[in-house]
């Protein structure tokens, strides 16, 4: 039996739904953890436009006991109920726990996370897109095989689009799926 599969749009998480912390610091609780302007609205456009909705997301601070799995699912609520009203829902969240050293295949610029959640949920990685605001993101994305949106206006970051929001992302993408 063949296996079906859909396109996903994998999302970066800091800087691209949410509001990126301080350098070197990290969403520790939910009060702190605020939805970027027009994020659910391009996230829940992605989805009308048939991508699945994959958060890929480094989370060192787990590594160093600084973020705990609580706050992790926490946000993952407020993603959802944010949603919900706009008829989406993401379909899996995937986090790399570790610490620079660890030498793991999750960890962005690495594609783990991606083949991971496309073996998990049937996505086909050529028709998809890696949406996020480093460089990094946008080195996993490519090496998964998806097409990238850099968030952002370093023009030296290579992806196949730029631009400043995940709102006009989607709008970007859902002309040309």
């Amino acid at each position: 039996m063949e296996r079906v599969t859909r396109r996903a749009a994998f999302l970066d998480r800091d800087g691209t739904i949410n509001e990126n912390p301080p350098p070197h610091e990290y969403v520790t609780r939910i009060e702190d953890f605020r939805l970027l302007p027009g994020a659910a609205q391009g996230m829940a456009r992605l989805g009308d436009c048939g991508h699945a909705l994959v958060v890929v997301s480094n989370q060192r601070g787990v590594a160093r006991g600084l973020v705990s799995q609580e706050v992790l699912r926490a946000t993952e609520r407020v993603l959802q109920d944010a949603l919900r009203p706009l008829g989406a829902e993401i379909a899996g969240f995937y986090y790399c726990p570790h610490e620079l050293d660890e030498d793991c295949d999750c960890r962005k610029p690495r594609p783990g996370m991606l083949l991971e959640a496309a073996e998990e949920l049937s996505l086909d990685l050529g028709g998809s897109w890696m949406i996020g605001d480093s460089q990094s993101d946008m080195e996993a994305g490519s090496a998964a095989g998806c097409r990238t949106v850099y968030l952002g206006r370093k023009a030296s970051v290579p992806a196949t689009l730029t631009t400043e929001s995940l709102d006009a992302a989607a709008t970007l993408i859902c002309v040309d799926p």
